[in-house]
């Protein structure tokens, strides 16, 4: 009997400290949720994996936020350039009309990849988020290329081609990502805020938490 009184003496403080434990662990991944969703999301959106997608993005929600972002981008670019312009009620029903198909075409995996690496709606007329970069050829790693025969003059022509490469204008540079932060704006809140340089408009992806270790891009704000 002793003996069973002081194994489970000593058993305690190992089942309490597994318990804490799985707290500390638990608490720790529910944190780092929302980070783990963002990442999943975003390289399923940039492969163009509906399926995931759909896992991550609360659709209905984000089309409801997309189409009242727009409206208001709409709303203040023609209160910024339609004073006094009798053509302003004109531009203004032309923009009504384009939020329905430009929610229609961000509300969607090439959408949301497009939100995800810093490329909002704008409210341009036919505005289309980016299409997936096209695969690049595989490598001809079988063919073997015979030079040609020299031919006078080659050395010189060789020297000219090196002189007109190196005056030649350079190819513009891609441009830059935009930079990334990212955090928690409450207990079921979630942000993810790019900007391309100072000074420039900001933008942001809201994920919003669905049960204990859930999250969802629900909406964005054009207007940082």
């Amino acid at each position: 009997m002793a003996v069973s009184t002081r194994t489970k003496r000593g058993a305690r403080p190992l089942i309490v400290t597994l318990i804490v434990i799985v707290v500390i662990a638990a608490l720790g991944f529910a944190y780092a949720s929302p980070y783990i969703a963002l990442n999943n999301l975003k390289r399923a959106a940039d492969a163009r994996d509906a399926q995931t997608v759909n896992q991550y993005v609360d659709f209905p929600a984000l089309r409801e936020s997309l189409k009242q972002q727009v409206a208001g981008l709409l709303t203040r670019r023609l209160g910024s350039h339609g004073n006094g312009n009798p053509l302003a009620a004109i531009g203004a029903m032309i923009g009504v009309a384009l939020i329905g198909p430009l929610v229609d075409a961000y509300a969607t995996p090439d959408g949301v990849a497009a939100l995800l690496n810093g490329m909002p709606p704008r409210g341009e007329p036919g505005e289309q988020p980016p299409a997936p970069p096209a695969a690049s050829n595989p490598p001809a790693a079988n063919v073997r290329s015979v030079p040609a025969p020299a031919s006078p003059g080659a050395g010189n022509n060789a020297g000219n081609r090196a002189n007109n490469s190196a005056t030649s204008p350079q190819p513009p540079q891609p441009p830059q990502p935009p930079q990334t932060t990212a955090g928690y704006r409450g207990l079921n809140e979630f942000a993810v805020t790019y900007q391309h340089g100072v000074g420039d408009a900001r933008y942001s992806a809201i994920f919003l938490r669905e049960g204990l270790f859930t999250w969802k891009l629900a909406a964005v704000n054009l207007n940082e």
